[in-house]
């Protein structure tokens, strides 16, 4: 009895001498190595040679400071609630007096950690950050040989003090974008 009616008819047909010998398989799929022998490598040789990145590429982040080498990071957390992977953890605190040349707002992020294995490096924090925090970097993220050092906090992913505005992000912003940053009369912006 029959449960579908998909039923396929399959032919026994008797193979002839070379294909029960198999020599011209065995032929043939040396000839396809020999073609692939001496064709142009694909491959590159990657710590000596570096592949050239697109102009959007994505990377390593970086928490940005501002103009006067204070954190922007005001720990509101909007880029860990965007991150679909859920690799953005932080702690907020608050900022004690005398620390006014550390922090821009009253509000900032003790720790601030990155799950770089968890990352899908999306882009979405660096779209939900309202005070231009975190970005992207070109810098390609260094391999490990354990699992733990692939949690990158502040010391790793906050910006020198003395560099200012090293990370250009311009190429990813369209035009409108840069137009409504230099419009100040939004507070954001100034």
């Amino acid at each position: 009895m029959l449960l579908t009616n998909r039923s396929k008819v399959v032919s026994n047909k008797n193979l002839s001498l070379p294909e029960r010998i198999y020599l011209p398989a065995i032929f043939g799929g040396m000839w396809i190595t020999l073609g692939h022998l001496f064709r142009k490598k694909t491959t590159i040789r990657y710590p000596e040679v570096m592949r050239e990145f697109s102009e959007i590429y994505r990377g390593q982040h970086v928490l940005k400071r501002d103009n006067e080498g204070r954190e922007r990071c005001t720990a509101c957390g909007l880029c860990a609630i965007a991150c679909p992977a859920e690799a953005i953890t932080m702690i907020a605190a608050e900022r004690k007096k005398g620390e006014e040349k550390l922090f821009r707002e009253e509000k900032y992020a003790v720790v601030y950690e990155i799950n770089m294995l968890r990352c899908i490096f999306c882009g979405l924090c660096e779209e939900a950050c309202p005070k231009e925090a975190i970005f992207l970097t070109k810098r390609m993220v260094q391999p490990e040989f354990t699992r733990d050092k692939f949690t990158y906090g502040k010391d790793i992913l906050l910006e020198p003090p003395d560099r200012g505005q090293s990370v250009d992000i311009s190429r990813r912003q369209t035009a409108a974008v840069i137009e409504f940053k230099k419009d100040k009369k939004f507070k954001h912006n100034q």
